[in-house]
C-alpha cells in the first residue's frame, strides 16, 4: 500500500521522549535534560480543589476563554508584577499551558505560507508549531552572547512576516534580554504592522539583580503584542497545564476558534487549583526559586553549585553568562555530532543533557544543561557525571 503523508512528515520529532528513551535503557542516569523544577505546587493549590468538587456544575464546560475568578486573579498578578494593565485593548485568554498559547497564536494570525521570525537558539516547540501550522520559520543568529541582533531582525522582515517571538528569560540560553533590547523590537513590530510575541514562561527565574521585563506593558503596544506566560515552573505546575495569554482584543474572535476546537475549555478543575496558586504566600517562591530574596536557597543555589563545576570546563566548552531561567548552554569545543555525544554521556557516564541541535544550533556542537529539576546533592552528582564525562570523551 501506497503510504500516506502528511504536513508533520516536515516537523522536528520532539527531543524528550528520545532522550527520555535513552535514560530509560541507561538506569541510574541523573537527567539535566527535561525542563521542569523540583518542587510541587503550593499547599493552597490543593486546598482549592473542595471549591471544585463543592459546585457539581463545574463539571460541565466553560467558558472558552477560562473562568472568571481565575481572569480576574490573573488581572491582578499582570497588574502588580509584569505592569500590564488589562483594558479595553487587550483581554486575557487562559489556555493548557503556555505551548498552547503560542500555537493559539499562530493559528490566529496567520495564513500557510507566511513566516514568523525566530531567534536562534529557538525554542524547539515553537519551530514545530509554525511548522505545523503551514508556515515557515525564518532564523536569525543571535550574538555570541546569545542576545537580540534589532538590525537582523528587522532584515529578516519580508511582506509575508506576521510576528517576532522573544523568550526572555530564555530557554534554551538562560539569558535575560535587556529593556532597551525588547523596546526595540517592539519598536520594529509597530512599524511594521506585525506582531510581537513575548513567551514568559520563566519570568520569576532570574539572578544576579536582573529584573523581568514584560513587553506588554510598554506605552501603546496592546495592538500588537501578544505575551504568553505559564504556572508550569515557577509553581511546580507543569502536569496540571495551566498557562495564559494577554492578547489585543481584536484577536479574541480567532483565538476562541481555535481553543474551542482544540480543547473548548482549560480544565476546570487545574483552574482552581491556579486560581488557589496565585494565592501563595511570597516565601513559597523565595525558598523554591531563591532567586527573588535569597539567593542561598532553591534553584539559585543549586544554580551555582552548578556554574562552580561548568567553570571547570574553561577551554573545553564556553559558557555564556545566563542570568535567567535554570539553563546553561555550553558549545564544546568538538568536531563531534551533538546526539552523538548525547547518547555517549548517558551510555558511559549516567547523565543526560539535550542536544544543541533540536535548537536549531547546526553550526557546531551544543549542549544545553537544565538543572531546575534536582535536588542540590542529585545535582551535584549529576554535574560531576557531566563534567568527568565531556572531559573524557573529548579529550580522548
Amino acid at each position: 500500500m501506497e503510504s500516506l503523508t502528511s504536513r508533520m512528515q516536515a516537523v522536528q520529532s520532539p527531543i524528550i521522549p528520545v532522550v527520555g528513551e535513552l535514560i530509560k535503557n541507561s538506569p541510574g542516569t541523573i537527567s539535566l535534560g527535561q525542563g521542569v523544577v523540583s518542587y510541587n505546587p503550593p499547599p493552597e493549590a490543593i486546598e482549592f480543589l473542595p471549591k471544585f468538587f463543592a459546585e457539581p456544575t463545574n463539571n460541565l464546560y466553560k467558558s472558552v476563554e477560562g473562568i472568571p475568578p481565575l481572569l480576574t486573579a490573573l488581572a491582578g498578578k499582570l497588574q502588580a508584577f509584569n505592569n500590564i494593565e488589562i483594558n479595553g485593548e487587550n483581554c486575557i485568554v487562559v489556555t493548557a499551558g503556555s505551548n498552547m498559547g503560542f500555537m493559539n497564536a499562530i493559528l490566529a494570525i496567520t495564513n500557510p505560507g507566511e513566516e514568523i521570525i525566530l531567534n536562534t537558539p529557538y525554542y524547539f516547540n515553537h519551530e514545530m508549531a509554525i511548522a505545523m501550522a503551514g508556515c515557515r520559520a525564518v532564523l536569525v543568529a543571535t550574538d555570541e552572547n546569545y542576545q537580540l541582533r534589532k538590525e537582523a531582525i528587522a532584515q529578516a522582515i519580508t511582506p509575508k512576516t506576521r510576528a517576532v517571538v522573544t523568550i526572555s528569560p530564555n530557554n534554551p540560553t538562560g539569558v535575560v534580554y535587556s529593556e532597551a533590547a525588547l523596546r526595540q523590537v517592539n519598536q520594529i513590530c509597530g512599524d511594521r504592522g506585525i506582531y510581537h510575541i513575548s513567551d514568559e514562561a520563566y519570568e520569576y527565574f532570574t539572578y544576579n539583580g536582573v529584573k523581568h521585563v514584560s513587553p506588554g506593558a510598554f506605552g501603546n503596544s496592546s495592538k500588537y503584542t501578544i505575551s504568553l506566560f505559564s504556572l508550569s515552573k515557577a509553581y511546580g505546575f507543569a502536569s496540571w497545564r495551566i498557562g495564559y495569554m494577554v492578547i489585543p482584543k481584536h484577536l479574541f474572535v480567532a483565538v476562541k476558534k481555535v481553543q474551542d476546537t482544540i480543547l473548548i475549555c482549560p480544565p476546570v478543575i487545574s483552574q482552581y487549583a491556579a486560581l488557589g496558586a496565585l494565592q501563595a504566600k511570597e516565601e513559597y517562591l523565595q525558598n523554591n526559586i531563591g532567586a527573588l530574596a535569597q539567593p542561598a536557597v532553591g534553584i539559585a543555589q543549586v544554580r551555582q553549585l552548578v556554574l562552580n563545576s561548568l567553570n571547570r570546563l574553561q577551554g573545553l566548552c564556553s559558557i555564556t553568562p545566563a542570568n535567567g531561567a535554570f539553563y546553561f548552554f555550553l558549545k564544546v569545543n568538538t568536531q563531534m555530532d551533538a546526539f552523538e555525544l548525547v547518547k555517549r554521556l548517558i551510555q558511559e557516564h549516567k547523565v543526560a543533557v539535550i542536544p544543541g541541535t533540536t535548537f536549531g544550533m547546526d553550526d557546531g556542537c551544543y549542549l544545553r544543561v537544565a538543572y531546575g529539576a534536582l535536588q542540590k546533592e542529585t545535582a551535584k552528582e549529576g554535574i560531576e557525571r557531566l563534567v568527568q564525562g565531556l572531559e573524557t570523551i573529548v579529550r580522548s
